[in-house]
């Protein structure tokens, strides 16, 4: 039988697991809430 408690305690995160959360969270992408604001922006700056 699997005792989870030991697993657990002996689990360690994958190298490539961490590398990829810090390359999503330092890129700043726009998401689609900031490309309606820019073009929101961009219609009022014409009339």
């Amino acid at each position: 039988m699997i005792n989870f408690d030991e697993e657990i305690k002996n689990y360690k995160p994958s190298i490539l697991i961490d590398d990829t959360e810090d390359a999503i969270y330092d890129n700043d992408l726009k998401d689609i809430t900031d490309i309606v604001l820019e073009m929101t922006e961009d219609l009022r700056g014409r009339n």
